[in-house]
């Protein structure tokens, strides 16, 4: 399992994080302080804080998962 930090700083930018994280086998969990999402949901995505980095939880540390998600990683 990898955390990693992302940046989603519009909606536009969420709901390109989500059509790319669909595609991906695994569990993608989004933490945010005390909340903890499916990194898949987009409703669940928009009703976070944007402007700060938000945790991404990855079950299975593949390097195509971090290839394909390198866009959003800081």
């Amino acid at each position: 399992m990898r955390t990693v930090n992302i940046k989603l700083p519009t909606s536009d930018d969420a709901h390109a994080f989500v059509v790319c994280i669909s595609s991906l086998d695994g569990q993608f969990d989004v933490l945010s302080g005390r909340y903890v999402l499916d990194a898949r949901s987009l409703m669940g995505l928009l009703s976070l804080d944007l402007s700060q980095p938000l945790e991404l939880r990855i079950e299975k540390d593949t390097r195509k998962a971090l290839r394909a998600l390198s866009a959003f990683i800081v």
